[in-house]
């Protein structure tokens, strides 16, 4: 039996899709990672195959072999204090791996953000724990790398092609 999402979706997640929608997705990323990258244009087809019918969240988990990984997901949350994660999610997997302090303050500048907040609330701290509880949850889970996909609240061990999650997620035929 997959392992479960704990702590399910609550109100402290990045989610986008209807509340009552019948399907769940959520993904464990971090935005230095090549593979996350490349699944970005998957999740965009799965999202757009099951529209209206899915729920899709987000949680970090920023991986030590990426330096600028950790930052980037507490720019993301810095972003979400400015009322704009979705936007910086998608800035920050168009970069494609720039993601140094300075790209970081640009990519926030450049979706209409302050910037200069941005990196300061990075070089702080501020929004660690945030990072932290996401990672400590991926953990608890049992996963050991990104992407990692929970598919209506159990782990999905199976490849993450389109196909696979919309067939894992019981939207086959959409």
């Amino acid at each position: 039996m997959p392992a479960p999402l704990d702590p399910p979706l609550g109100p402290q997640d990045h989610v986008t899709g209807p509340r009552d929608a019948p399907f769940e997705l959520v993904m464990y990323g971090d935005f230095q990672c090549p593979y996350c990258v490349a699944s970005i244009s998957i999740l965009r087809r799965v999202r757009e195959r099951l529209d209206g019918r899915l729920r899709f969240a987000f949680r970090h988990f920023p991986l030590p072999a990426h330096p600028d990984a950790a930052n980037a997901a507490q720019a993301a949350e810095a972003a979400a204090a400015q009322g704009a994660f979705w936007p910086m999610y998608d800035a920050l997997y168009a970069a494609r791996g720039r993601l140094s302090l300075d790209d970081l303050a640009g990519h926030a500048a450049a979706i209409g953000l302050d910037g200069e907040r941005v990196r300061r609330e990075v070089l702080e701290g501020v929004h660690a724990e945030r990072v932290a509880r996401d990672e400590d949850s991926a953990r608890a889970a049992g996963v050991t790398g990104t992407p990692a996909f929970f598919v209506n609240g159990g782990l999905h061990e199976d490849s993450f092609d389109a196909g696979s999650l919309v067939a894992a997620l019981g939207g086959t035929g959409a």
